[in-house]
């Protein structure tokens, strides 16, 4: 059976990660998704690329899509785009509100083409408010949400930034897919398309979870006490290290788990070992032959009693888990229902049997580059089961193709790149 979304057209406008993977994650559940691009590439093809037009981060958040290098900024451009919208069902954009406009790829212009669209806008900041005119990156939206100093980390006294991967981004792409299928289901029920807008803003804040709650009667002192310390600390030019200490979201280096969340070095390798209710964590006393006191009712972690205590006992499981090796350890928790896994590195995972046994990665033939492996499709279906993923368009692949299907014909197809409105 085809895939889910199979019948589904979708015009990809969108650059860098957060958009393009949302066009991905349409495209792997078997929607036909067209990339429109400038005709030098978008700038994510030509960030660190092996190739003149192909990069990793490129062949990652754009497999499974068609190839149409574009110049909007061209006369020709409305042209095209006036026969290929009334054909699509879903539009993903990510500029910045004004240009989006300029480039006559705004949802009033879209819209009036095609009333069924459904159009999907992220920005960095939301539509309104005195930021949305900025532009706006995973970084600085990190920085900006209070993600930065939640993590603690600095380098040389300098914040640092969760850079091992663009969570931002990546959960901005999953929101921008998930909202385009409920619209789709909400057209089926009323006949028109509508306007989704989503923001980096948004998706960082979700993402912050329980730190980003504030309890009135519980918080309201110490937020505003917190507020009135880090002004004072910023006037005196204190230190950002000395700032977090003012912040009680921000302080604590570790996860509140203590020795039952986190990462342990053994005999030969680090385990990471997670125990968060209560029957795990005495599961996991029980295998060390430790007594926590902290786990007695009336206990008070906040005295420096406690805290010195706590400390004494994450170290005494230290010597512990360093007694055994990794391989000893993670049998003795198998055995045990203990949560635990092995601390691995990314080039020891396209051979993992579970990750492979799950479907997790998958194999793609470039048309320029040969085999492919990457991440496979995130869910599966057992229904509708779409193609396995196509790997990402070279540069103007589908051009020809997608333009003789709207109609144009080859003299119209080749003047159109004699002046440089395709490519």
């Amino acid at each position: 059976m085809p895939g889910p979304l199979d019948g589904v057209r979708v015009v990809d406008f969108t650059e860098i990660i957060a958009g393009p993977l949302a066009g991905r994650l349409l495209a792997d559940q078997g929607a036909d998704v067209i990339k429109v691009e400038p005709p030098w590439g978008e700038p994510w093809r030509l960030t660190q690329r092996f190739t003149p037009t192909e990069s990793r981060t490129f062949m990652t958040y754009n497999r499974g899509k068609r190839s149409l290098p574009l110049d909007l900024t061209k006369d020709g451009a409305a042209e095209i785009l006036k026969r290929l919208v009334p054909e699509m069902d879903i539009a993903l954009v990510n500029f910045r509100p004004d240009v989006a406009a300029k480039l006559g790829v705004d949802y009033e212009t879209l819209s009036a083409i095609n009333p069924r669209l459904i159009y999907c806008e992220l920005t960095a900041y939301g539509r309104e408010g005195p930021d949305a005119h900025r532009p706006g990156y995973d970084m600085i939206v990190q920085a900006m949400t209070g993600m930065v100093a939640s993590e603690t980390k600095t380098l040389d006294g300098v914040p640092s930034w969760v850079w091992s991967s663009p969570l931002i981004d990546t959960s901005a792409g999953i929101c921008m897919a998930w909202s385009v299928c409920a619209a789709l289901y909400a057209r089926e029920q009323t006949g028109v398309g509508q306007k989704i807008e989503t923001s980096l803003l948004a998706s960082a804040l979700s993402l912050m979870g329980a730190r980003f709650l504030h309890v009135e009667n519980l918080d309201a002192e110490t937020r505003r006490k917190t507020i009135e310390d880090l002004e004072a600390k910023r006037a005196q030019g204190a230190t950002y290290d000395e700032m977090v200490a003012a912040s009680p979201g921000s302080r604590r280096r570790e996860h509140h788990g203590n020795l039952y969340y986190r990462v342990y070095y053994t005999k030969d390798a680090p385990i990471g070992v997670g125990c968060l209710s209560a029957p795990l964590r005495h599961r996991l006393l029980d295998t060390l032959g430790l007594v926590d006191k902290g786990m007695e009712p009336g206990w008070d972690p906040t005295t420096p009693e406690a805290r010195a205590y706590n400390l004494e006992l994450e170290r005494e499981a230290e010597e512990l888990l360093a007694s055994k090796s990794s391989a000893e350890w993670l049998e003795i928790f198998e055995e045990r229902a203990i949560p635990a896994g092995p601390v691995r590195f990314i080039e020891e995972l396209f051979d993992d049997p579970q990750v492979v046994a799950n479907g997790l990665v998958t194999e793609a033939e470039h048309v320029q580059e040969g085999r492919v492996k990457m991440m496979g499709p995130m869910a599966h279906f057992r229904g509708t089961v779409p193609e396995p993923p196509q790997a990402s368009p070279a540069l103007g692949q589908h051009a020809n193709e997608i333009l003789q299907s709207l109609g144009f014909t080859s003299d119209e197809i080749e003047g159109w790149r004699n002046r440089g409105v395709i490519t």
